[in-house]
C-alpha cells in the first residue's frame, strides 16, 4: 500500500485514540496513594465493609451516612471486614448539618446483639455551646469519656468548618497519636489493658440531622512495637 493511502489512516487513528484521553483523565484525578498504603475504599462500593446499608452508602466517591433532614434513631457504624493492630490511618472527613457528632472508630469490637461498637474512637464534632473535639481520643462504650484532647485555639486555627479535614492516625504497641490537618492533636500512652487490635470503623451519631462524609480512606500497617 503507497503512503499515501496511509497516512490519513494513521492520522484518524491518532485522533480517535487522543479523542479517548479526556474521559481517561477524567478518571485518574484521584492523587496517587503513598507507598506503602493501601486504599481501604474503592470510592465506588462498602467492599470490604460491612453495616447498615440505609444508614451508609456512597455518592461521589466517599462513603456518606446520616441524613439532613431526619434525626438519626442511635448511632450506627460501619465496621472494616479486616482487623488491624499497628498502622497509620489517613483520611479524609467532613460533617454536616445540626447533628454535631461523629467519628473513626479503631482497634475496635462490634458489641453483640447492638448497634454498637466498643473501642477508641477519633472524635469529630463539637459539644457543649461550640467546644471543638475535632481529633479528639474518646473511648467509646468502654471508659466513656475523652481521653486526651488538642489546644482548643490550635484545633480552631487547622479545622476547615464544613469542608474536608484529613485525619492521620498512627498506632504503635500502646502509643496513639492523631493529627487534623497537620496539627497533633493527641499523643497518649495507653497504660490500662484493652485490646491493642481490631476493627475500623466510620460512625455517625444518634440525635439530630446530620451527614458525616469520609473518603480518600488509605492505610499502611507497621511492624508490631518491640516488647509488646
Amino acid at each position: 500500500m503507497s503512503s499515501s493511502h496511509s497516512c490519513p489512516k494513521l492520522a484518524a487513528l491518532v485522533l480517535a485514540v487522543l479523542s479517548l484521553l479526556p474521559a481517561r483523565t477524567a478518571r485518574c484525578n484521584e492523587p496517587e496513594i503513598e507507598p506503602g498504603f493501601v486504599s481501604l475504599f474503592d470510592g465506588e462500593s462498602l467492599a470490604g465493609w460491612e453495616g447498615n446499608q440505609k444508614v451508609f452508602r456512597v455518592e461521589k466517591g466517599a462513603i456518606l451516612a446520616g441524613s439532613l433532614t431526619e434525626p438519626i434513631a442511635h448511632n450506627e457504624f460501619l465496621c472494616s471486614t479486616a482487623r488491624y493492630a499497628d498502622f497509620e490511618l489517613r483520611l479524609q472527613a467532613r460533617l454536616e448539618g445540626r447533628g454535631r457528632n461523629a467519628g473513626i472508630q479503631f482497634r475496635s469490637e462490634r458489641i453483640p446483639n447492638h448497634h454498637e461498637v466498643i473501642g477508641y474512637q477519633c472524635d469529630m464534632g463539637r459539644t457543649g455551646t461550640d467546644h471543638l473535639i475535632w481529633g479528639a481520643l474518646y473511648d467509646e462504650s468502654r471508659r466513656r469519656k475523652f481521653l486526651a484532647e488538642g489546644e482548643q485555639a490550635k484545633i480552631r486555627a487547622a479545622f476547615k468548618d464544613g469542608d474536608w479535614n484529613e485525619y492521620v492516625i498512627r498506632c504503635e504497641g500502646s502509643r496513639i497519636r492523631i493529627w487534623l490537618n497537620g496539627y497533633q492533636t493527641v499523643d497518649y500512652l495507653e497504660k490500662d489493658e484493652v485490646a491493642k487490635t481490631g476493627l475500623l470503623a466510620l460512625q455517625i451519631h444518634g440525635g439530630q440531622p446530620a451527614v458525616a462524609s469520609y473518603r480518600r480512606i488509605r492505610l499502611k500497617r507497621l511492624p508490631s512495637a518491640a516488647g509488646e
